[in-house]
């Protein structure tokens, strides 16, 4: 009896260590930098970006954040906001293909922002925001590297890009996906009208149902008044 509980202890415990292997390797692997929203339409204008940038060290702090914005699909009008204690610099770069705009045309845009002079502890993160001006129109999606440097000399690329159907490799680089515009919203609006004559036709249904039974039960109370009325006269007479 004894062997039994302690083989039943260790089978128990081996199972909760196991789970706490799979939760914590399951954090693990999402915590990664992250843009928010992630996703957009397509062409979109005067939006922002919060990139999340997580600290995965027990001890050291991140203290520079090197963001890198797509050239051949650029954000035109890119603006940093301002981070407490922390430095941002932006660099232009002159485009390969230029930009058409109602305004003009777009010759520089900008390639890299990078962060400095703050801190992220062990355990905490910080959300630097980037506004822009428009979004391309020409592509499905677009790629931020992004490389993350902590106190202790470590940099981690987020670099990697899944193909198609693959896996999350190990340090996947953001990656905002652009729709088409007003696909969304039609089909949400589609969608509401379906829910909407579902919903009518249902309540239809539903009083049509009520006011059947509310029928059959009158003509049972007036059977049952009627029986009762004739067996009274009987018991009269």
């Amino acid at each position: 009896m004894s062997s039994a509980r302690t083989s039943l202890r260790r089978i128990g415990l081996g199972s909760a260590l196991a789970a706490a292997a799979v939760l914590t390797a399951a954090g693990a692997a999402s915590a990664h930098v992250t843009v928010h929203p992630d996703s957009y339409a397509k062409g979109a204008t005067d939006g922002a970006l919060t990139f999340r940038v997580p600290d995965e060290s027990d001890t050291a702090s991140t203290t520079k954040v090197q963001l890198f914005l797509p050239t051949d699909h650029p954000l035109l009008g890119v603006l940093v906001s301002p981070h407490d204690g922390w430095t941002a610099k932006v660099t232009d770069t002159k485009l390969t293909t230029p930009v058409k705009t109602d305004d003009g045309t777009i010759t520089d845009a900008v390639s890299e922002i990078t962060w400095t002079g703050g801190k992220i502890g062990p355990g905490q993160y910080e959300d630097f925001d980037v506004a822009f001006g428009q979004l391309p129109d020409d592509t499905a999606q677009l790629t931020f590297k992004t490389l993350q440097t902590y106190s202790d000399g470590k940099v981690v690329r987020w670099i990697e890009e899944a193909a198609q159907g693959d896996e999350e490799p190990e340090n996947p680089a953001p990656v905002l996906k652009l729709t088409a515009a007003g696909t969304t919203s039609a089909t949400a609006s589609q969608t509401s009208a379906a829910a909407s004559k579902a919903s009518k036709a249902s309540a239809s249904d539903s009083t049509a149902r009520g006011l059947g039974v509310a029928g059959l039960v009158v003509g049972v109370l007036g059977l049952a008044a009627g029986a009762f009325a004739v067996v009274r006269s009987r018991r009269t007479q």
